[in-house]
């Protein structure tokens, strides 16, 4: 936008924050942070002060994961109007980064929602950067970088193309860096610069980097009625912050209206929806939920147990699931001379080709989870242990085990525009310097056999964000699908499943795209859900998704009620899209339904 068109200005301001070991590990605060401030004066942290922009570790020649952070970032604005970040790159403990002397790391974004690390800049500086901005010279169409070692010397590159980190001139003797920040910011903030934006774009960003609330609830005005039934199906539309909606339930008070005779009616209503108070379940961790034959099903990693034997609860809804003395059947004992003795994890069941199946993880006497799957025979019962085929253990296309190597664990099912997959994760050398961490990975599958796969597995995701590394566990995890009319999303845990840090992170493709490509993979550069997301909850993550009785999507995570230790428990809340169809797992009841708007009214009018 031209300057002679902006009517006014707001501020956007990039900070890093100063790691708190207790509360916000240095994995998470040397990350890119953003403040917006509509007046210049006063700044409110964007993604309630969670980090946004994180930097890609590096692998290492022996397959580990060298973990990075980033430091004294520093916000502009590029040719095109979009945006670009420059930093110093550093180790994720803080320490000077050896692959990264001499360099900056250079990112791009076109609406500081998603971003683009497009690399080191290699400013042949022979000393670590300490500090870097840059700007786009109007009059020569290139990119100054100013930049200060910790010698104290200034130096000048020129950038030639930001998309080619190789365009950059020789070092030149530069001038101090000074660049405007703020007086002010968020708490725990190290400020950075600070970039002036055009007001309506920033009150946009806020929106959308800000938990959406429900700001009103509409009712169609009147209808034309014959029966309590005719009324009992007008439902009310709750409104959003960004614009988006959702269908909710309405009780309708009718003792007045006198069918029998025409006339109008002016009705009042309360609009209702179902409430699944945190925490469920205690001790019971990686939850899956679904309905099979009119019956909803629970199955989850069974912490109260040390995770050992499968167990089903039943119940006519939802709700019954958690009722008091809900009555739990073990499904799957223990079994030494069938390999089954420990780490019961992460069982889920899905309907595969019209068959029932538990995807789960088990061990023998020697620790080591690996992928299983078992069916249930023909006209069985869940709850019944006799009614499920022995499992077998998930083979690669020439029918050898998944991995011999490593530990397989998370299975999950995809269906997806009429392909099936399998998506997992896998780990080598836990525990030993050799670790890989854990990595994400899909292959297809024959519905019919969904033990075997039918293409060679594809890597997908591993954990080189901040986030994903936390609290000494590299660690991609607990993927699950949702499937749209256009995109295909995958849910998956990072960071310490046992820790508050604990998060969601998600992947997406568009349809029509190679699920096999992993280039074709979008990945969030921050969480979706994290312990900054929900009051109260800690550490949410290894999730699933189900349809409730009113076809609501839902999603299922375990949580904790404390920073400090306490049991995984289970959670369940509605799955919102947003304006841009993107879905929002963040949904506290009083964001999804404020209790001050529940009271609608309606004209009724009956014709005889």
């Amino acid at each position: 936008m031209k300057e002679d068109k902006i009517e006014s200005k707001a501020s956007i301001l990039i900070y890093t924050r100063t790691p708190d070991k207790d509360l916000y590990s240095s994995n998470l605060a040397y990350s890119a942070h953003l403040a917006y401030s509509s007046d210049g004066t006063s700044y409110e942290a964007l993604n309630q002060n969670y980090g946004i922009l994180f930097a890609l570790a590096t692998v290492g020649y022996n397959n580990t994961i060298n973990e990075k952070g980033l430091i004294k970032p520093y916000l502009f604005n590029t040719a095109n109007g979009s945006f670009g970040i420059v930093a110093v790159r550093i180790n994720a403990d803080g320490s000077d980064d050896n692959e990264s002397k001499g360099k900056v790391l250079l990112c791009t974004s076109e609406d500081l929602l998603h971003f683009k690390e497009i690399g080191l800049v290699d400013l042949q500086v022979d000393a670590y950067v300490q500090e870097v901005i840059c700007e786009y010279d109007l009059l020569t169409g290139m990119y100054v970088i100013n930049c200060k070692d910790i010698d104290g010397n200034f130096y000048k590159n020129i950038l030639t193309d930001i998309s080619d980190i190789g365009s950059v001139s020789y070092p030149q003797t530069g001038s101090d860096i000074s660049y405007t920040t703020s007086l002010t910011g968020p708490e725990g903030a190290m400020k950075g610069n600070v970039l002036h934006v055009d007001v309506k774009f920033g009150d946009e960003l806020r929106m959308k980097w800000s938990p959406l609330e429900n700001i009103d609830m509409i009712v169609q005005d009147s209808i034309k009625a014959s029966s309590v039934d005719d009324v009992n199906v007008v439902k009310a539309t709750a409104v959003y912050t960004d614009g988006s909606t959702a269908i909710k339930q309405v009780i309708w008070n009718t003792d007045k209206i006198d069918f029998s005779t025409s006339d109008t009616y002016e009705i009042t209503g309360t609009v209702t929806q179902d409430v699944y108070k945190f925490p469920l379940a205690v001790g019971y961790a990686d939850p899956d939920v679904i309905k099979w034959n009119g019956k909803y099903y629970f199955i989850a990693t069974n912490d109260n147990t040390d995770g050992i034997r499968l167990y089903v609860r039943e119940a006519d809804n939802i709700l019954g699931l958690f009722a008091k003395g809900v009555k739990e059947y073990i499904i799957l004992d223990v079994s030494e001379p069938k390999g089954m003795v420990q780490t019961f994890w992460a069982p889920e069941l899905h309907i595969v080709g019209n068959e029932l199946y538990i995807f789960f993880a088990v061990s023998g006497n020697v620790w080591g989870p690996q992928s299983h799957v078992m069916k249930l025979k023909k006209n069985g019962n869940i709850i019944d242990p006799d009614s499920w085929e022995d499992p077998i253990r998930i083979m690669k296309m020439d029918r050898t085990y998944l991995t011999t190597d490593g530990i397989t664990l998370d299975m999950t099912y995809l269906e997806a525009y009429g392909v099936s997959y399998l998506i997992w994760s896998y780990r080598n050398g836990i525990g030993t310097p050799e670790d890989s961490g854990s990595i994400i990975f899909i292959a297809t599958i024959d519905p019919a056999k969904p033990w075997q796969l039918t293409s060679e597995p594809v890597e997908l995701s591993r954990p080189l964000y901040g986030w994903e590394n936390n609290e000494h566990t590299v660690n991609n995890e607990g993927p699950y699908a949702i499937v749209t009319d256009n995109y295909v999303y995958i849910t998956y845990s990072g960071g310490a499943a046992g820790g508050y840090t604990y998060v969601l992170g998600m992947l997406s493709i568009k349809k029509g795209e190679d699920l096999l490509n992993s280039d074709n993979w979008i990945k969030s550069n921050a969480p979706v859900l994290s312990y900054y997301s929900v009051m109260n909850e800690y550490g949410p993550g290894h999730n699933a998704f189900f349809t409730d009785k009113y076809g609501n999507l839902m999603i299922t995570y375990h949580a904790q009620e404390s920073m400090k230790g306490s049991p995984r428990c289970t959670a369940i809340r509605r799955v919102h899209f947003n304006i841009n169809g993107i879905p929002v797992f963040d949904m506290s009841a009083k964001r999804d339904f404020d209790p001050e708007l529940a009271h609608v009214t309606m004209k009724v009018v009956v014709k005889i």
